[in-house]
């Protein structure tokens, strides 16, 4: 048993690595109840073909079956990057007590960087945020991703056109 932020964020950039293996956005999450794994999940919305099938749904599905309910009031969910608005969503619906973050997104974040979606006071439940948790190893995985991304449909453009 072990309650660390950083050995539960570790395992969730394990998770991470695991989607950039396989050519996906290297995002991870995993679901912590009473200070053990109950949940993991690693983006798979491209070899799933499902729009829904981001790191946190699929850690959060997992938590669920393991718990025998869709309520997660004393689960603390770890995520690499902050959450989208989907997943925000999900934060919420399931009664996540405390969401963990390492990097922010900029472009999709609903958590701190464009609404803070979790803490709105409107909604029937809140969810307590801790971000930055080894926001640089975070980001660095998603920068290196995307580097390598580019650098592929970069050299995929310079071929010769094939006849």
């Amino acid at each position: 048993m072990n309650n660390e932020p950083t050995y539960f964020m570790k395992e969730a950039l394990v998770e991470a690595k695991k989607a950039a293996l396989i050519g996906e956005v290297p995002i991870g999450a995993v679901v912590v109840h009473d200070g053990q794994i109950i949940g993991r999940g690693h983006n798979l919305r491209e070899h799933a073909n499902e729009a829904g099938a981001h790191a946190e749904m699929i850690a959060i599905t997992e938590a669920n079956h393991v718990l025998g309910s869709w309520r997660l009031l004393d689960c603390d969910l770890y995520v690499t990057v902050e959450p989208c608005p989907m997943c925000s969503g999900a934060l919420i619906n399931s009664q996540i007590k405390r969401v963990y973050f390492g990097a922010r997104n900029p472009k999709a974040g609903t958590v701190r960087s464009l609404y803070q979606l979790v803490e709105d006071e409107r909604f029937n439940h809140q969810v307590e945020v801790v971000e930055g948790v080894m926001a640089e190893e975070a980001a660095a995985e998603m920068k290196q991703f995307f580097q390598a991304a580019r650098k592929r449909r970069k050299a995929k453009k310079d071929l010769p056109n094939q006849q």
